[in-house]
Parts: structure tokens; sequence; C-alpha cells
């Protein structure tokens, strides 16, 4: 039985903790707020109860998994999943509106043929089987094994299979998911879709690869999941979960440093000075603090490697409002840009800024637990933002203006709104400018794959959304899968079968 250490109780963190304790080593975590889960907070006044970071569960298997491999109670025990239905809808800029069933192609194609024109839902439908493929291609090297010493191979290879199109006498085929949009999709309001999930993790779809087409894929395939309560609830099982398998935790713990001896870690050093021995290192924690932890130990293959810093943040306004939530109302909303250029210029421009007509999510949970009484209604509007920006009141009230349009008479039924700017989610996760990872993508030259989970200190491994394979919820803790099958199996661990 080796002694692990694990930095931070994200959930990453948490799902490799629980694992390694399952296969008999002796687990704490080390985490330097007061709770568990990382970005999965919440927040909560007056009797509304508010998700701060993920609203909804993508891929829900990674989790069942963890569950089934750590204890005898499933995760549909321990909190009650409910598939979304609509998936979600959609309102475009020129007034246009689309719900879109949950996992069902037939229904997404005859939904957008009724309200964008016949031949939309085709048109989409076929970029969904070519999504397929794309996630075929890449699902087991990105997301279920550890990365690959010649990552490059995934870097320089583009898994989307785009079809030809020409032009004055030329045949070009789709690099980037603007040109899918473009060139095979051929409508703005399909292009403001497809472009919204890239926007949704902080991807610029004018140089994201073609294969981000996997991330609507992911979303139409295995659905689109809420968790009772809030995802604030999955967090707790998970914790709960680590703590029925004796991993300890030790909160409001900073650690200052990794122990090295003789080239290995070999414990944590916390900040108030206490070292604590282990056999191996885990630490779920974003790249500068992984930086200033052990300088210089990341990896990507064999090259140092600082991704995806820089990446945008998130802008979450919580609502509590007058009057119940009326029946028939869609979870999800998406409200797209009215100027789509000009809020991609100013989310990924050289100066960034706030668009004055953001893409807003409106997030409606058909949830009591929510409220205070059923004359009462919690509603999160989420935005994409540039990491650091300093959001002002006027920026909130734009994005309140926005959300009209998916609730109508907002102003008159808002009692109070409480703004979640990037400080909060940098103060939370400890993320230069409360940056948000996005998930690992093949293509595009490999800066959007993540650090290895292996780094250049033995006995030291990355596990969460800043390591491989990503950020997300899925992602995350598919990278605790594969940190523990690294250390239980050692280097030859080559991932689920």
């Amino acid at each position: 039985m080796g002694r692990i250490a694990v930095i931070g109780a994200g959930m990453g963190a948490m799902a490799a903790a629980a694992r390694l304790a399952v296969a008999g080593h002796r687990v704490v975590v080390y985490e330097r707020a007061a709770t568990y889960g990382g970005a999965v907070r919440r927040f909560e006044r007056d009797g509304f109860v508010f998700d701060t970071g993920p609203g909804l569960l993508p891929l829900p298997a990674v989790y069942r998994d963890l569950f089934v491999k750590t204890g005898k109670e499933p995760l549909e025990a321990c909190v009650e999943l409910v598939q979304v239905d609509p998936s979600s809808h959609h309102v475009f800029a020129e007034g246009t509106e689309v719900g879109l069933p949950n996992a069902s192609r037939a229904g997404v194609v005859t939904a957008l043929d009724e309200s964008l024109g016949a031949g939309a839902g085709a048109r989409w439908g076929d970029f969904l089987v070519r999504a397929r493929e794309a996630w075929d291609r890449t699902r087991r090297p990105l997301l279920e094994e550890p990365l690959w010493p010649n990552w490059s191979v995934l870097a320089e290879r583009e898994p989307y299979p785009s079809v030809p199109h020409k032009k004055l006498l030329r045949t070009r085929r789709a690099t980037t998911l603007a040109e899918v949009g473009a060139w095979e999709l051929r409508d703005p309001r399909l292009t403001a879709l497809l472009e919204s999930h890239a926007l949704a993790h902080g991807l610029d779809p004018r140089v994201t690869p073609a294969s981000a087409a996997v991330l609507p894929y992911m979303e139409h395939a295995f659905g689109t999941w809420y968790v009772r309560g809030g995802i604030r609830e999955l967090a707790r099982a998970v914790y709960e979960r680590c703590v029925a398998r004796r991993v300890e935790f030790r909160f409001e713990a900073p650690v200052a440093r990794i122990v090295e001896k003789d080239g290995r870690a070999t414990g944590v050093e916390l900040a108030d000075g206490e070292v604590a021995d282990a056999d191996f290192v885990v630490a779920g924690v974003a790249p500068g603090a992984l930086d200033a932890l052990a300088p210089g130990t990341a990896l990507r293959g064999g090259d140092e490697v600082a991704p995806q810093r820089g990446a945008p943040s998130r802008l979450t306004v919580l609502l509590a409002l007058r009057g119940g939530r009326p029946e028939g109302v869609a979870h999800r909303t998406v409200v797209h840009a009215a100027d789509r250029t000009e809020e991609l210029d100013r989310l990924f421009g050289e100066r960034p800024g706030f668009s004055s007509s953001p893409t807003v999510t409106v997030s409606r949970p058909d949830d009591p637990a929510l409220a205070p009484d059923a004359e009462h209604e919690a509603v999160t509007l989420s935005v994409t933002v540039p990491s650091g920006l300093s959001v002002s009141e006027a920026d909130v009230e734009g994005v309140l203006g926005v959300a009209e349009r998916a609730i109508p008479g907002l102003r008159d039924r808002l009692l109070w709104h409480e703004a979640r700017t990037p400080a909060d989610f940098a103060e939370e996760t400890g993320a230069d400018g409360g940056a948000v990872p996005a998930p690992a993508l093949a293509a595009a030259d490999g800066r959007l794959l993540h650090a290895s989970n292996t780094t250049r200190m033995p006995g030291l491994f990355v596990v969460g959304g800043w390591a491989h394979p990503g950020g997300g919820l899925p992602h995350a803790g598919m990278s605790g899968a594969l940190v523990s099958g690294l250390i239980v199996e050692g280097p030859q661990f080559r991932g689920s079968q």
C-alpha cells in the first residue's frame, strides 16, 4: 500500500483519489479552500440555490463508471439524474427560434426543418454523421488513453472528414469550425448553432479545428443530463464516495511546494511548514500553480507545454425572480449574439473586452429545490468572457437585456441578481484570470492538447481540467481514471479496454 498526496479537491482529483483508495493506497487530499469541488460550487441566498460552475452533465457514463469501480452503490443511488428535453432551445439573431430534442437525430432534423426551412435538418444531420467519424477516430487516444509520447500525430492529423467545396476551379476542405459552418451547413443560424458549442468552451470557431465537431456530437449522441438539486450534488456524491473509501481530506491546507529527493516527488510541504511524505503526488491544479509548486515539470509528450494559458473565462449572473417557472419552458436556452463577428473580436482579438450583445445561455432548471417556494424561480445566465476581464454593472445590465429575449418581463420579475466574475473563478480555482480549460482536441498543431498526466518529475502526476484530456466534467473524471491507472499499473497502462 502506497501513500498518495493529492493537491486540490476538484472533480478530477477526487475521481483519482477514490480509485486509488480502492486500489489499496492511503490517500490524503490537501485543499487550499474550505470545501471540495473546484469550479463546481454553489451559491445560496434567501432560499435561492444556484450552481456557479457547470449546470449540466454530458456523458454521465464517466461518473457511472467511477461509482461502479469504487463501491457497491451506483451513481443513480447517490444522485438523481434527469435527462433534459429539449436538450436546448435556441433564439437566433433575426428572431427565429428552435427547440432541439435530446439525443434524437430524427427529432432534431424535423425540428430544424420546421423552424429554419426545408433542407436545414438534412444538412445538420449529414454534419452529425461526419462528426461521428471524428468522434470514432479520436475518442480513444484523446479520452481513454494517456497522452501518446508521439502526440504530434494527433496534432497534425485532422480527423473530421470534411466534404470537398469547389470555388473558382479550386477544391477546398474545411479545416476550421467556421469553415464547416460556411461551406457545409450554409445557413447562418446553423452556423451559429455549431459555433455556440465551441464558444461555450471558450474556443474561437474561426481558428478552432474542424475536429471540434465532436462537441455537438457528444451532446447529441449521449444526451444532456441534469442532477436534481444542481451539479453540486454530483460533487457531494463523489466527495462522499471518497470518504467512504477512507480518503482523508484536509481543507484550508494550501500546499507550498512539492518535495523532491533524488529527482523524484516524495511528498508535499504545506504553507505552515508541515511536510507530508508520499510515494506519489497527484496535482489537480492550474498550470501557473503547478509551475510554482514544481517548476518545469509539465509535459506534453517530450516537450514542455503551457496549454491554453489565457483561455477565456466566464461571467455568471444569478437571478432571483418573482413568479414561478412557467410550464413548458426549456431548461437551457441559448440567445445568440446579434453580431457574431463583434463578439468574437471582443473575445479573442488583440484588445479583449465585453461584447455589446454577447451570446447568453439561460438556465432554468425544473427543480423545486432551487427556489424558496413555487412562487419564485432561480435562473442562471452564463456568458463566455475574456479571462481577467473586469466586469462592470453596465456589462451585467447588457446581459440582462439580452436575456429578456428568452425571459419576457425579466426586469419586472427581478428581486435581485448576483454576478460571478472571472475574479471569482480565479479565487475559487486558482487559474490565472479565472480561465476555464477546454476539452482536448486533435489537429491545430497540438495547441488544444493538454499537459500529459505524467510529468518530468517521477512520482508526480497531474489531473483535472488543465491536464489530459482537458476541461469539462466528463474529461475531469476521465483524467482521474488515467492517473489512477498510471499509478496502479505503471507506465505500461494504456487505458480502459
